[in-house]
C-alpha cells in the first residue's frame, strides 16, 4: 500500500507527501517526531487531514504532485470533503 496525504501544520499551512505502509498515521508520527521533513519540523505538531490509498508508488507520487499544484483553497475543499466523509 502507498498513500498520498496532507497534514495541517501548527501555522495552518498544508504539507503534502506520500508514504509506503499500512497507514499514513505512522508517517505523521514521524513528522511529529521531527524525523520526516524539514518543512514540518519547524511547524510542529502536524495533524493528518487527508489521505488517499494507492496500489503503486508511482500513483501515490503522481497524486502528491497534483496536491502540490493545487492552491490553498482547492486543498481546503479536499480536506473539508474528507472530514465530512468520516
Amino acid at each position: 500500500m502507498y498513500f498520498a496525504y496532507m497534514v495541517r501544520c501548527n501555522d495552518n499551512s498544508l504539507y503534502s507527501g506520500y508514504t509506503k505502509g499500512d497507514s499514513p498515521r505512522k508517517r505523521v508520527d514521524a513528522h511529529n517526531g521531527g524525523a520526516a521533513s524539514k518543512y514540518t519540523r519547524t511547524r510542529l505538531p502536524v495533524k493528518l487531514v487527508y489521505y488517499e490509498e494507492f496500489e503503486s508508488k508511482s500513483e501515490a507520487m503522481k497524486r502528491e504532485c497534483a496536491f502540490k499544484k493545487l492552491n490553498k483553497a482547492q486543498k481546503e475543499k479536499l480536506v473539508e470533503a474528507f472530514e465530512t466523509s468520516d
